[in-house]
């Protein structure tokens, strides 16, 4: 047998399914394509997460359109962070080039155009179906992660909340929860030190500064309503088509912080709203990550730790997370464990330190026979990678240096006519873009403020009456004895009364 039989035999031992499937490519062998030998991964194990890491400039964005194209043939939905912005071409059919006739002619797949059903959605002042959460649906421990509060200050945190809920007060968005924190060491200290003890201003300013921070950031557009509903995130066209939803992101590259809590938020929203799935024969949902180290760049520990935790448990509610970089240290070592799928696009060795970060990125991969996996990365071309997954036992599959098949729908971004045009279809863009601000908790403080402050101007105003009132008797019954007095000094100083009483003296001395 030769090596290209062998190689050929291997690949389709590790790459064959009985099940739903999607196919990334054809294997390559010395750097050739090897005819009908294919890279086909099962549907059953997308949830198990995966990577996808390279060099700017490998294919890494033509990789995902790829594998969210096939996705959404299946029936299965996708959202897709993009960060970039040159994604949405994927809603309009592809054209047909030489290059790509050629390619998929190698690798013995036929091709086709297509566009796919496409919500282009938002969480910033882009233009889109808008995405909002409340303050209190995340609840005051991942609240204050998101803060990255100390102990003392998330029980400030928390004795908010619960404020809020003992007094069914709304607390929808940042203005609420800065409302509320101020009130409990100002105008309602007393009420909150009788129910819950002192709250100290320290805290509160300290945390209420880091809230700032937040909304700096453009927090102040993601909470508020409408919240967003996970349930239209699955939706599937009459074409059984599932919806890629992309969202917007290019504008908040320098908001790493907004973009980590926007994650968290939606990770455990999915997360607490989907039921367990246990080993479905394919994914709910695949979500996609572009420049996935902005979720851990300048992220807290804590809340670090949270993405974490929820990503490991995730998988068992048939969601699939799949993480896009450029050095897959990018993702922490924790993370990077979870992954079942791995798709490695040519790294570059430019310096010591990048022949170094090679050469481990080469030992996260499967050992081969067939590939120096070091030297096989540098060279790899564009449109090309390295491969492995899960088989549909759960096994990883030999690793497969793979020329990927070309997007079927188009490599180019929407123009900003076709995305107003697309906005403007939109049966979610009508239902989440009418801003509500409902009376909430600022609203209520500051009415129940104003009535207060009503109610101590009526009783000031009527002290002032009522000690006006004292004054006015005081100043009569004073009036009235001077009157008398006066009389009376009248009378005894008048010609007449001395004479009386003269003449009355005179008597009695001549007695």
């Amino acid at each position: 047998m030769s090596k290209t039989e062998a190689f050929s035999k291997h690949i389709a031992e590790g790459y064959t399914c009985k099940g739903d499937f999607i196919t990334l490519g054809g294997a390559i062998l010395d750097g050739e394509p090897v005819p009908n030998t294919h890279v086909n991964i099962p549907l059953k194990t997308l949830n198990r997460h995966g990577l996808i890491a390279g060099a700017t400039g490998t294919g890494k964005t033509k990789t995902i359109q790829v594998l969210s194209e096939q996705l959404s043939q299946n029936g299965i939905p996708v959202l897709m962070m993009d960060i970039k912005g040159d994604f949405s071409g994927i809603a309009v059919p592809g054209e047909e080039k030489p290059f790509i006739t050629d390619r998929h002619a190698k690798i013995t797949l036929p091709y086709e155009t297509k566009g796919f059903p496409v919500e282009l959605m938002t969480i910033s002042e882009q233009n889109g179906v808008r995405l909002r959460a409340t303050v209190s649906e995340f609840g005051p421990v991942l609240f204050s992660r998101i803060l990255d509060l100390n102990d003392t200050q998330s029980g400030v945190v928390s004795v908010v909340f619960k404020y809020c809920d003992d007094n069914n007060i709304p607390l929808l968005d940042l203005k609420d929860f800065k409302k509320v924190l101020q009130y409990s060491t100002e105008e309602g200290k007393e009420l909150f030190t009788s129910e819950y003890g002192r709250i100290s201003t320290a805290s509160t300013g300290s945390i209420l500064r880091k809230t700032i921070e937040l909304e700096q950031q453009g927090a102040d557009l993601f909470f508020g309503e409408k919240s967003f509903e996970i349930d239209d995130l699955m939706r599937i066209d009459e074409n059984g088509n599932g919806y890629i939803n992309i969202m917007r992101l290019t504008d908040i590259q320098d908001r790493p912080k907004l973009f980590s809590t926007f994650m968290l938020s939606l990770l455990a929203e999915i997360y607490n709203t989907m039921p367990e799935q246990g080993d479905a024969g394919r994914p709910e949902l695949v979500i996609f990550i572009d420049e996935a180290h902005l979720i851990f760049d300048q992220a807290s520990k804590a809340l670090q730790d949270q993405i974490e935790t929820i990503v490991k448990l995730i998988r068992s509610k048939g969601i699939g997370v799949y993480f896009i970089t450029q050095n897959p240290m990018d993702v922490p070592s924790s993370v990077l464990a979870q992954l079942g799928l791995k798709i490695q696009h040519a790294l570059r060795a430019f310096t010591a330190n990048d022949r170094k970060a090679i050469k481990e990125t080469a030992q996260n991969y499967p050992i081969s026979d067939y590939y120096k996996t070091d030297e096989v990365l540098t060279s790899l071309g564009i449109g090309e990678a390295f491969v492995t997954a899960l088989n549909e036992k759960g096994v990883p599959t030999p690793l497969a240096a793979t020329m990927l098949r070309a997007p079927m729908s188009r490599m180019d971004v929407l123009t900003e006519t076709e995305i107003n045009n697309s906005i403007a279809k939109s049966k979610l863009a009508k239902k989440y873009n009418e801003v509500i601000d409902r009376e909430s908790a600022y609203e209520i403080l500051n009415k129940k403020i104003e009535e207060a402050q009503e109610i101590a101007a009526k009783e000031e105003a009527k002290k002032e009456k009522e000690k006006e009132a004292k004054k006015s008797s005081s100043s009569r019954s004073s009036s009235t004895s001077n009157t008398i007095t006066k009389g009376v000094v009248k009378v005894l100083t008048s010609a007449t009364f001395i004479r009386g009483a003269m003449g009355v003296l005179m008597k009695m001395f001549k007695k």
